[in-house]
C-alpha cells in the first residue's frame, strides 16, 4: 500500500502545501505574502490573517495537482514550530481538522528538521523516483542557515539529529536583512545583497567578527559594527551608500560567510565528519555556496546543497519529514500544540 503524505507549512509568512507519495514529491505549492515588504519585515497579525485566507485553496490545489484525492492520504504532516504562534495555529488547526475528518494520523514536524530533510526530497518531474541523487550519507554535518536560525547539526539518521552549535543571539539571515535595510534594500534583503555583492569588492571594508571559543555563533556585534560604520561614513559623505553599495554588500557577505565557515571548520575537526550539507534559506546564497565549494576542495570535504526550490520555507520539506516519521509510527494526538520556539523530541 502506498504512503501518501500531505505536508502543511505555515511557520512564518508563506502558506505551503505539498504531497509526497512513497518519498517522491508530487506537488509543492506556496502562497507568498507581499504585504510585509512595505513594513520591512513580517507583521505577525497580518501573516496569520493571510494564512487563514490561503490555506484551504493552497492545500486543495496541491492535492489536485498531485493527481490524488483526499481519500488517498495516509497522514497529514504540519509544522509545529518554531515559528510565529499565530501562523502556526492556523496550519496546525487545519491539519488537525483534516486528519480528524479523514480518520488518518496527524504528524507534528519540527521546522528546522524539515529544512535538513529537504536534502532527501525526490521530485518525480526532475529525477528518477528510483534513485536519490545528491543526498548526503549518514552521518553528516549540516550547516543550517536561515532568517531565524543558524545551527551546526550532526545528522546520524533521518530522525536522529544533534545540535552542536547555534547562534546565541541573531541569525545570519537576520544579519543580511537588517544590514541590508540600513543601506536601503527592501525586505527580504538577503537576495539583493547577494546580487549586489557579485559586483563589489569583498575586501573593501572590515566589520566586527565574534570571538566565541565554542561552536556557537553570534551576529549581533556584526550588525552593530555595520550600523556604526554606515553612520560615521554618512556623516562624512551623505552619498556614501549610493557610491559604495556594491562594495558594502560584498564586504558584509564576505564577513558573514567567514563567520559561518570558521565554525564549520572547527566542527569538522571536532567530529571527524567530512560529509557537509547546507540547508535553510541562506543556503541559496551564491557566495556561501561558492565559498563552501572552495573550502571543500581545499579540505577534501564532500558537500551537498539542496535544490533552490527547497531551501526557503516550503511544504515539501514538511511532507518528506512526515513521510519518515510515518514509517517510524511517530504520530501526534489531537491535543498537540504549536511551539513558537520549537521543542526537543524525547
Amino acid at each position: 500500500m502506498k504512503t501518501v503524505i500531505l505536508g502543511i507549512e505555515s511557520s512564518c509568512d508563506d502558506t505551503g502545501a505539498a504531497v509526497i507519495r512513497d518519498g517522491v514529491l508530487l506537488s509543492n505549492l506556496i502562497a507568498n505574502q507581499e504585504v510585509h515588504r512595505e513594513f520591512g519585515g513580517v507583521v505577525p497579525e497580518l501573516a496569520s490573517r493571510a494564512h487563514q485566507q490561503n490555506i484551504i485553496p493552497v492545500a486543495k490545489q496541491a492535492i489536485n495537482q498531485s493527481g490524488i484525492t483526499v481519500n488517498d492520504l495516509s497522514a497529514v504532516a504540519f509544522t509545529r514550530g518554531p515559528g510565529l504562534m499565530g501562523s502556526l495555529l492556523v496550519g496546525s488547526s487545519f491539519a488537525k481538522g483534516l486528519a480528524l475528518a479523514l480518520n488518518i494520523p496527524l504528524i507534528a514536524v519540527n521546522h528546522l528538521q524539515g529544512h535538513i530533510l529537504a536534502l532527501f526530497i525526490r521530485d518525480q518531474k526532475k529525477r528518477s523516483a528510483q534513485v536519490i541523487t545528491g543526498s548526503p550519507p549518514f552521518p553528516f554535518l549540516c550547516l543550517l542557515v536561515s532568517g531565524g536560525h543558524t545551527q551546526i547539526v550532526v545528522v546520524r539518521d533521518y530522525l536522529e539529529m544533534e545540535i552542536i552549535g547555534q547562534t546565541i543571539d541573531d541569525a545570519a539571515g537576520e544579519a543580511f536583512d537588517k544590514c541590508g535595510k540600513v543601506i536601503g534594500l527592501t525586505y527580504p534583503a538577503g537576495p539583493a545583497v547577494d546580487q549586489l555583492a557579485q559586483k563589489g569588492n569583498p575586501d573593501a571594508f572590515t566589520f566586527s567578527k565574534p570571538r566565541l571559543k565554542d561552536l556557537n555563533y553570534s551576529f549581533s556585534g556584526l550588525k552593530t559594527s555595520f550600523l556604526y560604520f554606515i553612520r560615521d561614513r554618512i556623516h562624512e559623505d551623505p552619498y556614501f551608500i549610493e557610491k559604495r553599495r556594491e562594495d558594502l554588500c560584498a564586504s558584509l557577505q564576505h564577513t558573514i560567510i567567514e563567520i559561518l565557515l570558521n565554525k564549520l571548520r572547527l566542527a569538522v575537526i571536532q567530529t571527524g565528519i567530512r560529509n557537509i550539507a547546507l540547508a535553510g534559506g541562506v543556503s541559496a546564497n551564491s557566495g556561501l555556496q561558492s565559498a563552501l565549494r572552495q573550502e571543500a576542495r581545499k579540505q577534501g570535504w564532500n558537500i551537498y546543497i539542496p535544490e533552490s526550490a527547497y531551501t526557503t520555507d516550503n511544504a515539501a520539506m514538511i511532507a518528506i519529514t512526515g513521510y519518515y516519521k510515518y514509517l517510524k509510527g511517530a504520530f501526534s494526538g489531537q491535543d498537540v500544540a504549536p511551539e513558537a520556539r520549537g521543542w526537543e523530541e524525547k
